[in-house]
Formats: structure tokens, C-alpha cells, sequence
């Protein structure tokens, strides 16, 4: 895989299971690029550990007064010379195609986990841990699989440059094959507190960009409300624990830095000491001596590699087990299937995803083409359940059946089938920036104009500021350009240009999670109108638990303690149902069991009185 065919038609399925397995699963995916790096790297390693050799056949020629040998000398040099230059060049290039086609990988993966569990990936891993592993962890990543082919090469020239030592001088060769290897594990023993530390100042680190992330997303409450200093003393505090935690760990790699420095010294003082007795005694010549010199000297060389692999490993390590985390995210955690295909029968025949929608774990019914309110008190609760019916259960709901459609696992049908079936609304939902026709250009069935939609969801006000601030749109607000996440509109702007996306969109089932919760009653009135009557003849579900969304309902289900306990509209179950009204109406318990007598013989002039009280 070369940088210019990027992206992947396929990423592949990772190895999740651990960190360093993905870190292996990856670095296997990549054999092709690994081979090269690892011959270019010998021949990079190998051309520099020859200088010596040529070295020390020129210095014997010179003491020989030997022209023919003092040209194979400079033959050799030059050769050496262009070894480097040429292994030195290419390894730079593979190394970095190894390292971003790694992280292009990673990235991608990470991008078909977040568009296959879209806003449950945030519910079950923070927002900014997904930052995090998505731009520095991938970094990290990257690194250790390029440094891999590298540290490879290295361990096997000095293997070479060892073996042949031995052989071209055995006195001087058995000493070095000797030091060697103890210099490759003397710092061995570090290494495990060197990781532990490492492994700190990441955790540290990835708090701190959590905390960043949160605090930017959630900046403008944090004006509101007047708590940005409060929340810059917990960043200032968090980014000093992380200065001290790369001290900390800085310290352990520069010890480690200093041993291989002063060990590799130490091996070449023995050498000189040892050699230059040799060479008295006439045992070696004068040229073997700078050659095994040489070749000790440029032992640091190859080192450096293995102190990187070491550094590579510990802090890719830890971000690669929280890559892994993510990736093995599932969007459903069902344990029960019917059928090998997953979205046909018995048969083979295709099996169509229509009719009502159920909820084994709650008993919740919305049946098609009706409108369907749900009240639930809890707003985790109904979260927790929009995402269930979208086919996201989550983790705590392990287990339990899938929501049915038409009778019809959502999670047995293909990712796209059960996306076009069923869409989600979230209580939150996000707007990519670009114009507000790019917004708006979604998949659909092309049976809802984007003009209803807005109207439905009374966005007039909206595009009437949009016109206003288009500078050279000519005014029109459908080619004004919405900066990131909506920021330049208000809270129920951006929930009701959301709504309208979703309208347009017109799937066989919509859920929808708080839809009006931002905006005031007479704009809420209206929106609810313009949800029934676009979606009339549709299947629409609204988690609510605002009267004028739940009156406009064709039947209201009332969730308590995770079970639908009472079904019928809004009006009898206001006046049925005592739970059913605490959670509408907010009253106390005082006031529920006054109000419990009187709603018995009440009539229904007093009861819409008392409605529009309640709205």
C-alpha cells in the first residue's frame, strides 16, 4: 500500500482482544511495507557498519605501502558511501509510508466504529477519549509499527557484524560478540518501570484532552453560568499533573539514554585496551584494530534503535489499548440469533423490516403509522431507550432481545437496512458545518421537500437569519454556510434545523429524543403540529414529556421503573393515571393526592382547563 492509494477499500477486521495484539494484527497487515523497511534498513545498517572495514584496509595499505590494496580500499569506502545514501534515502520513505498508512488504517477504523454506533459511541466512551485515541493515539500507533521494520534490521546487522567480527579477527571478534548482546539487554531490567511510568503520563495526558474537550464543547453553559474558572483551575491542575508525569517519566528514558551511551563506551575502551596489546605482540595488525574499532564505535548506531522500539512500544501500547476498546464497541449486545443470513428468512426470501415497532425489554409498542409519546420521568432512561429502539442497546441492557420491527430483529438486518428502517433523533443531535442545502442533502425516500420539512419543524426564523448574515449568497439562506456545530445560532435553532434534517430524511420508523425541549410553548405547539401532519401515515416515536407534544400524540405509553405500565392518551391518562401526571405536570405528592380526588368527577371543560394551566 503506497500513500497515494489511500484510503483503504477495506481496513480489515482488528485484532481487539488487546493492545499489543492490535499493535501485531497491524504491523501483520502491513508485511509488504515491513519487508522493504526491513531491507532497506540492512542495507542502510550494513553500508555504515563496512566503513570500518574499508577504514581499516586503507590504514594496513598505508602501513604496506600497498597501492593495489589502498584503491580496493577507496573502492570499498565509495561503495560503503553509496549503501548509505541509497539505504538511508529509501528506508526514510518506506518508514514514513509505513508509518501514516498505519495511522490511515487506524483512522479509518475508527471511523467505521463511530459511523456504525453514531451517538452511542459517546455513551459509552467519553467524548474526549475518542478525540484522544483519534489524533495522538493514532500518532503513537503509527510510530511503533514503522519503528518495528527498523528495530528488525538493526538486531540483524549487529547479529552479522558479530558473526563476522568473530571471523575476521577472533581475538578481538569474540569480545565484541560478547559485549554485544549485553549492551542490547542492560537496560532490559528498566524497561518495565520505564513502560509504568509512560503508561502514567499517557493516562494523564488523555484526562487532560477528556477534560479539554468537554470543557470547549460545553463552553458556552460554562459562560452561562459563570464557571469557566472553575473549570480552567481543574485544566490548569490536570496539565501539571501531566508536566509532572513526563518528568517523572522523562527522567527513566534519559537514565536508560545515559547506559547505552556509557556502556557502549565502556566496550569500546576494553576493545582499544585489549587490541592495542594484541598489536604489540604482533597477534593483530595495526589495520584489524581500527577495523574492529570502527566497527564498536558505530555499535550506537543500531543501538538507538533499540532504545526506540522500547519508547515506540510504551507509549503506543496504552494507546493502542484504548484504540482497541473502541473498536471493539458493538452496536448491538445481543446474544441470540435465528438465522445464518441475517437479513433473510428460512427461505432465502428477503424479509422486510415494516409493520410495529416492539421493545421485548420494556414492552413498548408503536404501531405503524401511528404517532407514538412516550414519558418516561428519567431523561437517562428515555436516552437509553431511544437508543434501543434505534438497535444500539446499551451495555448495562446485555442479554436482552433486539427491538423488533415488523417482527424483525433490528440487529439481524444489515447496518444500512436498519438505518434506513429506523432513525434516531438524539436529544443532542450535532450539525456538520457547510451550507444549509448540504445539510439538509441527506439519504431519503425523496418524499419530503426539504421547504415542508423546514416549515414543519418552524425554521422561519432561521432562514431569516441565515439571509441576513449571508454576505455574498445573494440572500439566499439555503447557500449560507453554518459554521461548526451551529454555533452561530441559538440552542433551538439548532434543534429545530435537526428536526428538519430528520424530516427530510422520512424512514419507515422516527424516534425522536426531546425534539422541542430547546424552544418556547407557542413555537413547540406549532412544531408538534408540523410533526403530525408531515409524518401522518408514518411511524413516529417522541420521548417527551411536554403536554403539547403528548396531546397531538395518537397514544401515549407511560414507561416506570423500565416497563410500559399504562397506554392511552394523553387526556385519560392525566386524569388515570397518578404517576403518569407527577411526571407531567411536576407536581409534589402533596399536591398529586389533593388533586388525585378531585380528578375523579372531573369535566372535560376542567380537565382542558387545567391542561393549559399545565402548558
Amino acid at each position: 500500500m503506497q500513500i497515494r492509494d489511500l484510503p483503504y477499500a477495506d481496513p480489515g477486521v482488528p485484532d481487539v482482544r488487546s493492545g499489543t495484539r492490535f499493535l501485531l494484527w497491524l504491523g501483520r497487515n502491513q508485511l509488504g511495507g515491513q519487508v522493504k523497511a526491513l531491507l532497506w534498513g540492512l542495507l542502510l545498517q550494513l553500508g555504515i557498519a563496512g566503513l570500518p572495514l574499508g577504514v581499516g584496509v586503507a590504514v594496513q595499505a598505508v602501513v604496506d605501502r600497498d597501492g593495489g590494496r589502498l584503491g580496493l580500499a577507496a573502492g570499498l569506502l565509495v561503495g560503503c558511501g553509496l549503501a548509505i545514501a541509497v539505504g538511508d534515502t529509501m528506508l526514510h520513505r518506506v518508514a514514513v509510508t509505513n508509518w501514516i498508512t498505519a495511522a490511515a488504517r487506524v483512522q479509518q477504523l475508527l471511523s467505521r466504529k463511530t459511523a456504525e454506533l453514531g451517538s452511542v459511541l459517546t455513551r459509552r466512551v467519553a467524548a474526549g477519549e475518542v478525540v484522544s485515541v483519534s489524533t495522538g493515539d493514532v500518532e503513537k500507533i503509527g510510530w511503533f509499527v514503522e519503528a518495528l521494520s527498523r528495530f528488525a534490521a538493526a538486531a540483524l546487522s549487529l547479529l552479522i557484524v558479530c558473526v563476522a567480527l568473530v571471523v575476521y579477527q577472533p581475538a578481538l571478534g569474540i569480545v565484541v560478540a560478547i559485549g554485544v548482546p549485553v549492551l542490547a539487554l542492560a537496560v532490559l531490567p528498566l524497561l518495565p518501570r520505564a513502560t509504568r511510568r509512560a503508561d502514567v503520563q499517557r493516562e494523564k495526558a488523555g484526562k487532560a484532552t477528556e477534560l479539554a474537550s468537554d470543557t470547549v464543547a460545553g463552553l458556552r453553559v460554562l459562560r452561562g453560568i459563570g464557571g469557566e474558572e472553575l473549570f480552567l483551575g481543574r485544566y490548569r491542575a490536570a496539565s501539571q499533573e501531566v508536566r509532572r508525569a513526563a518528568v517523572h517519566s522523562a527522567r527513566m528514558w534519559a537514565l536508560i539514554a545515559a547506559i547505552q551511551v556509557l556502556l557502549p563506551g565502556i566496550l569500546l575502551i576494553v576493545v582499544v585496551a585489549y587490541g592495542a596489546r594484541l598489536a604489540l605482540d604482533g597477534r593483530i595488525t595495526v589495520g584489524e584494530l581500527v577495523t574492529v574499532y570502527g566497527a564498536v564505535a558505530l555499535t550506537h548506531h543500531p543501538m538507538r534503535n533499540f532504545e526506540e522500539i522500547a519508547m515506540a512500544f510504551s507509549f503506543s501500547r496504552p494507546s493502542a489499548k484504548r484504540a482497541a476498546r473502541v473498536l471493539s464497541l458493538t452496536r448491538t449486545t445481543t446474544t441470540t440469533t435465528t438465522t445464518a443470513t441475517t437479513a433473510t428468512g428460512a427461505a432465502g426470501e428477503e424479509r422486510e423490516a415494516t409493520g410495529d415497532l416492539y421493545d421485548p425489554m420494556t414492552g413498548l409498542v408503536a404501531p405503524a403509522g401511528r404517532f407514538t409519546a412516550v414519558v418516561c420521568g428519567d431523561p437517562d432512561v428515555a436516552g437509553r431507550l431511544a437508543d434501543r429502539l434505534g438497535g444500539h442497546p446499551a451495555d448495562r441492557d446485555e442479554g436482552h432481545t433486539s427491538v423488533l420491527l415488523g417482527g424483525v430483529p433490528l440487529d439481524e438486518l444489515p447496518l444500512a437496512a436498519a438505518r434506513t428502517a429506523v432513525l434516531v433523533q438524539d436529544k443532542d443531535p450535532v450539525l456538520l458545518s457547510g451550507t444549509l442545502r448540504e445539510l439538509l442533502d441527506v439519504p431519503s425516500s425523496g418524499a419530503v421537500r426539504a421547504e415542508d420539512a423546514l416549515a414543519a419543524a418552524q425554521c422561519g426564523d432561521v432562514l431569516d437569519a441565515l439571509a441576513q448574515a449571508s454576505v455574498d449568497t445573494d440572500g439566499d439562506p439555503m447557500r449560507t454556510r453554518i459554521t461548526e456545530r451551529g454555533r452561530s445560532l441559538s440552542g433551538g435553532q439548532r434543534q429545530r434545523l435537526a428536526l428538519a434534517r430528520s424530516l427530510v430524511t422520512d424512514p419507515e420508523v422516527l424516534v425522536l429524543d426531546e425534539p422541542t425541549s430547546a424552544v418556547d410553548s407557542h413555537t413547540e405547539s406549532r412544531v408538534a403540529d408540523g410533526i403530525a401532519r408531515l409524518r401522518e401515515g408514518g411511524t413516529t416515536v417522541v420521548l417527551a414529556s411536554s403536554p403539547l407534544l403528548l396531546d397531538r400524540a395518537d397514544r401515549v405509553v407511560l414507561v416506570h421503573d423500565g416497563q410500559a405500565v399504562a397506554v392511552g392518551t394523553h387526556r385519560e391518562l392525566l386524569a388515570k393515571e397518578p404517576r403518569y401526571r407527577a411526571v407531567v405536570t411536576r407536581e409534589t405528592d402533596e399536591e398529586l393526592a389533593a388533586a388525585d380526588g378531585r380528578l375523579h368527577d372531573i369535566d372535560t371543560d376542567e380537565l382542558e382547563a387545567l391542561e393549559g394551566e399545565t402548558a
